[in-house]
């Protein structure tokens, strides 16, 4: 391969990249629940979408929040919720019933809300 055929080929691919990393709303249901349990993992800006992870009972829920330059202009950032604290999050769980995700437009801690999604709400 020629480098222009490289360089095309890497343009392609970069261009490519952020409708493939992009998680639509399609797999979650249409209603929204809430939840509230206990941080076991706190919010990470890694990835293209900030995460998190909440014990609500026995069972620990994956949380998806928005993208991070989203996810931190609604003031969540990855020191923002200790692990152990009490949260809140209201969002679309996903369709599958033995898949605990939850895509999440809002959470909760201390009183403060962090509307990640707010036109969502």
């Amino acid at each position: 391969m020629t480098v222009r055929t490289l360089l095309l080929a890497a343009l392609l691919t970069a261009v490519a990249m952020p409708a493939v990393a992009h998680h639509g709303w399609g797999g979650n249901e249409e209603k929204i629940t809430e939840l509230t349990g206990t941080v076991v993992k706190p919010v990470s800006l890694a990835g293209p979408h900030a995460t998190m992870q909440v014990k609500v009972g026995n069972v620990v829920w994956d949380i998806t929040l928005a993208p991070l330059p989203r996810t931190s202009a609604a003031g969540l950032r990855e020191n923002s919720i200790p692990v152990g604290a009490t949260v809140t999050v209201r969002g679309n769980r996903s369709l599958e019933a033995d898949h605990h995700e939850m895509k999440v437009v809002l959470v909760v801690h201390n009183g403060k809300r962090y509307a990640v999604y707010p036109d969502r709400l």
